[in-house]
């Protein structure tokens, strides 16, 4: 495997954390350095782990967890997805709280280990190919970071024009890609 082949991957890997990403900038008002940097780390540092422990654990641990990886994510995915609908429904109007709410550690943890599941699997086709590890799970992590940052500011951009609306596109997003993952791993795995 070459370095075209595992930077595709990487962006392959990344979609669900841009999507993500694009949510949490939706959710504020104007962001400021460390909510473009907070995705941009949770997400590629997770991205980055998941092939390593996927990588040297093998597929003994994979098998476990396929049959229920795309239950956890679908759960996580649905229930923040579900708390943003809610929220903004709420007369709460202070937006520059609920935006920082979104990227407070748990909810980032919840986030991140949801949207990076599926790399376990892409970790032991890595040990098939005996590629360097390291070096993969490298560029992984710093192209996730990357797209989740552009994610942010693409979502603050469309967030700053839809202001009522925005939160709610967000939910469904989430709740989007959570059944997304749900439907392609009973029905086309």
């Amino acid at each position: 495997m070459n370095y075209p082949e595992i930077i595709l991957i990487a962006v392959g890997l990344s979609m669900d954390a841009f999507a993500v990403s694009v949510t949490l900038g939706l959710s504020v008002k104007k962001p400021a350095f460390k909510e473009y940097l907070i995705p941009g780390l949770f997400f590629g540092f997770f991205q980055a782990l998941m092939p390593m422990i996927g990588y040297f654990t093998g597929s003994m641990f994979t098998e476990k967890i396929q049959f229920f990886e795309h239950w956890i994510a679908f759960i996580l995915l649905s229930v923040i997805g579900g708390k943003m609908i809610k929220d903004a429904f709420t007369k709460d109007n202070d937006e520059e709280k609920i935006g920082q709410n979104r990227f407070a550690f748990l909810n980032m943890l919840l986030l991140a280990t949801a949207t990076s599941i599926d790399a376990l699997a892409v970790g032991v086709t890595f040990a098939f190919f005996q590629i360097k590890i390291f070096t993969a799970i490298a560029i992984i992590g710093f192209t996730t970071f990357c797209i989740s940052i552009i994610g942010v500011k693409i979502g603050n951009i469309f967030g700053m024009k839809f202001k009522s609306k925005a939160e709610i596109t967000g939910g469904i997003i989430l709740v989007a890609l959570g059944v997304k993952i749900l439907i392609e791993h009973l029905f086309f795995n």
